[in-house]
């Protein structure tokens, strides 16, 4: 039996409060409670859509405020949030108390007070140079509840093939449908395919907010959503009326609304088939080079004109697969892929800095090996063994490290 919660009826809809002090909990008890947690604020909101006769076309009407603010939703939003960062100080003194401050922040935005706070801001070398604007805990957990709810509607507009912060996505589906389409343009490699890679200029720094608004507003006809979302925008502008900060939750959201435009005039106005992006990195494939050479100058004009964005003037490149295609962090052949060397160098330098911290007594055991283990995970998907043993001799406790910087 467990010392875990106690339970406290919030708005009709009983809810367990748990403390960060319990004892360990199976990892299934929290799915579950978010899952009923989501399955009831869905259930509303579709039922009052129904009542009211609103519901079509995956939009998002009047009465979604009440249920991003919710308790209910706050509190979902906060046990989504905390998950894995219960080492961090502002995380750790918001929980002990995080009830009343959940009560509050539903209080503020019930009652109209509530406003975005500041940022604190830092770089990081990761491994080029990035500024990272980080938001208080209070606002985090906020944009955690706005995403919960807001989220699916966008979703499903997206298409198939943009992989960043969509739930059954990411980086290795991203490099595994690469491969897909790759192959059977190919036609199992008897063929050679052309590969153009774009990146996006400061993208971050160059997202309009009124655009970016009037893009939400096509599926959000609640005037109180807007605003809400308005103020997080305008708690950061790095550029006058542009930017979003890469530390808020919101932003992943905010990036594929925004470059969703130019998904949609790849695939259905170019009628690009081999087409995929993460974030601001995209690829179009073709067994013809001058098919991507005459597409280029089209998208660039598209991005400028459009969304007043404009590619990277030194990012942009034409290979052949065979040759290898440098994509999220892989360098990409037709029989395997392997780590590009900025990432093997900032991959070594991360786990001698975590076995420093171990031998320095700030981690322990546990929290060196669930690190050695993630870097293995990344590697189990490149073709890198002599790598991934060299890390196991010279990263796991009680082994003497000789590894050189690659």
């Amino acid at each position: 039996m467990f010392a875990l919660c106690k339970v406290e009826k919030l708005d009709d809809f009983k809810y367990c409060i748990f403390y960060p002090h319990a004892e360990r909990i199976p990892f299934w008890f929290f799915e579950l409670q978010d899952s009923l947690v989501r399955s009831k604020v869905q259930l509303a909101y579709f039922m009052e859509n129904d009542r009211l006769g609103e519901i079509g076309g995956g939009e998002i009407h009047d009465s979604i405020f009440q249920h991003i603010i919710s308790k209910e939703n706050l509190f979902a939003a906060w046990r989504e949030f905390q998950n894995g960062k219960m080492g961090k100080q502002d995380v750790l003194e918001f929980s002990e108390h995080f009830e009343k401050h959940l009560l509050q922040l539903h209080a503020d935005l019930a009652n109209g007070r509530y406003r975005h706070g500041s940022y604190i801001r830092f770089l990081i070398h990761d491994p080029k140079r990035r500024s990272i604007a980080k938001a208080s805990v209070r606002d985090r957990v906020l944009h955690h509840a706005i995403c919960r709810i807001i989220t699916p509607s966008f979703d499903k507009a997206f298409v198939f093939d943009t992989y960043s912060s969509r739930k059954t996505k990411g980086v290795h589906r991203a490099i595994e449908r690469l491969a897909t389409l790759a192959k059977g343009l190919s036609r199992n490699n008897t063929r050679t395919v052309w590969m153009l890679k774009c990146d996006i200029r400061k993208f971050f720094e160059s997202v309009g907010h009124e655009r970016l608004l009037e893009l939400c507003a096509k599926r959000i006809h609640d005037d109180r959503v807007m605003a809400l979302l308005r103020n997080i925008l305008a708690s950061f502008e790095a550029n006058p009326k542009k930017s979003i900060p890469l530390g808020n939750l919101t932003s992943q959201l905010f990036a594929n609304i925004y470059l969703d435009r130019l998904d949609q005039y790849v695939k259905r106005e170019l009628r690009v088939k081999n087409y995929l992006r993460y974030t601001d990195d995209f690829l179009l494939l073709s067994r013809d080079r001058k098919e991507l050479e005459d597409i280029l100058p089209l998208i660039r004009d598209f991005l400028l004109r459009d969304l007043d964005l404009d590619l990277h003037p030194t990012k942009v490149s034409f290979r052949k697969w065979h040759q290898g295609v440098d994509f999220l962090g892989y360098v990409h052949f037709p029989h395997h892929r392997v780590l590009r060397t900025k990432t093997k160098k900032r991959m070594i330098r991360k786990l001698r800095f975590r076995k420093e911290d171990f031998e320095a007594g700030d981690i322990d055991e546990d929290g060196l090996r669930q690190t050695v283990a993630s870097y293995l995970g990344v590697l189990s998907h490149s073709r890198n063994r002599g790598l991934a043993k060299q890390i196991r001799r010279d990263f796991l406790p009680g082994r003497h490290s000789t590894m050189k910087l690659i």
